[in-house]
């Protein structure tokens, strides 16, 4: 019986996974402030079926009451994280809010079925940081002082990347964490934020080409300090964030084509004088061929992926644990061996809506720090799938960098949920600069009183 259960748990979850990946697209098209609060809801009620089907399956299988209350508590979280978020901030994008729940859900279901401890604990981060999240709104919209400080921005960015880099310990290669009384993190994750901070400051101020050699040289150097720590994941999210907003601010092709022959020549640089990267090439390019060794977790992970096929084998029926440091690096691929290809297709399409709904706040700023923040952290969401996503597939090498919100790592939870909050600071300071501009339309034209406030997606 529990065979069939799970077997048939496997199909009602890639159907609840398209529908809510549906009303993702749907919210885009709907104008009725009525149908987008219904469609919203219907999004939630399908987040909270995916859920207990989940760990139905889980209880079934493991058969540990703990479980029971593990999930109450996952359930509270969700409920007090959409409340609060709303009734704080009535204004703010609710396809963001529902969006970021839904990834955080399925990160819930994939590190409770890969480790009931490392979930323990990624779930205390998380509430911690839905804490800390849920005041950085009000920091957005009130201290616009927050656009003068570009070069605080960098100092304490450059600062951060190169104390890590002289006495950061290695992980797999890489110079990435470090312990403060106990607590490990990976201040990279967060100098993202600052470096998208400090590019859209200097960009803001001018597009003249001499404070633009200025920026780009500290941009550069930004990224020289991952290179040097072989944290090269992040370098290449830095690297390409920073050229697609110098593109955006100047928007002359010249900076954007120059901006890629250089990367194609660090690439190659960094290939000759770098093992560690000619041996993620290596693997990229024939991961059977070093099976017993570096390319074994590659393999696996394609293994995992051919073995799931469009409807996966169901919660439980796979290996993913055969995947070394699976929670980390191909949490993708371990989606696409349970939950199927046809799960996975619809999770990239929910992160495309999270950056489709960055860009498009960024489109319809009026200030340009505020819209370059915008699109810069749709930029460093929208790489860190890509890359994720690809390497799991084979189809560009190994970074070693985390899925958002679903991926097991503090500091990439962390980040993720400031870089959400922080768009949701802009998506109010949009709605005050809209209602601003009506209000004075309407008083331009003689009238009194004041106009109905809009609410979009």
């Amino acid at each position: 019986m529990t065979r069939l259960i799970i077997e048939i748990s496997k199909y009602v979850l890639i159907a609840l996974i398209v529908l809510y990946t549906l009303q993702c697209y749907l919210a885009f098209v709907k104008k009725d402030e009525d149908s987008r609060e219904f469609l919203f809801l219907r999004q939630n009620v399908v987040m909270f079926c995916i859920h207990f089907v989940a760990f139905m399956v889980f209880y079934l299988k493991m058969e540990r009451p703990m479980l029971l209350y593990f999930y109450g508590a996952q359930v509270l979280y969700l409920l007090a994280a959409l409340v609060f978020f709303r009734n704080l901030y009535p204004r703010a994008s609710k396809l963001i809010i529902n969006n970021m729940c839904m990834l955080i859900t399925i990160g819930f279901i994939m590190l409770t079925r890969l480790s009931y401890d490392q979930s323990t604990k990624q779930f205390t981060i998380l509430a911690v940081g839905t804490v800390i999240a849920l005041i950085i709104p009000v920091i957005i919209r009130k201290m616009r002082i927050l656009t003068k400080w570009a070069w605080v921005y960098a100092v304490l960015g450059i600062g951060l990347l190169g104390v890590v880099a002289v006495i950061a310990r290695s992980t797999y290669g890489a110079k990435l964490s470090l312990s403060v009384g106990g607590i490990t993190l990976q201040p990279s994750e967060f100098v993202k934020i600052l470096f998208v901070f400090f590019a859209a400051g200097m960009l803001a101020k001018s597009i003249e080409f001499k404070n633009i050699v200025i920026t780009t040289g500290l941009a550069a150097f930004h990224v020289l300090i991952l290179v040097i720590s072989t944290d090269l994941g992040s370098a290449l999210i830095f690297f390409i964030t920073y050229l697609m907003m110098l593109y955006v601010a100047t928007k002359d092709i010249r900076y954007l084509l120059a901006g890629f022959a250089a990367g194609a020549v660090a690439a190659v640089a960094a290939y000759f004088l770098f093992s560690h990267v000619r041996v993620r090439v290596e693997i990229w390019q024939d991961p059977f061929k070093e099976y017993e060794g570096g390319g074994y977790q590659v393999a696996q992970a394609l293994f995992a992926i051919g073995a799931g096929g469009w409807f996966g084998t169901g919660l439980f029926q796979g290996s993913p644990g055969a995947i070394p440091i699976v929670d980390q690096d191909f949490m993708f691929a371990a989606i696409v061996e349970e939950l199927g290809g046809i799960f996975a297709i619809c999770l990239i399409l929910i992160c495309m809506s999270c950056f489709i709904m960055f860009v498009n706040i960024s489109m319809k700023l009026e200030e340009n720090f505020y819209r370059y923040v915008a699109f810069g952290l749709g930029c460093l969401y929208g790489v860190q799938v890509f890359l994720t996503v690809g390497g799991a597939m084979k189809m560009i090498p190994m970074t070693g960098v985390t899925l958002p919100l679903i991926s097991t790592g503090g500091s990439s939870l962390l980040s993720t949920l400031a870089s959400f909050s922080i768009i949701q600071g802009l998506y109010i300071l949009r709605e005050d600069e809209e209602n601003r501009f009506e209000e004075e339309e309407y008083y331009d034209n003689g009238n009194g009183g004041y106009p109905d406030s809009r609410y979009p997606y």
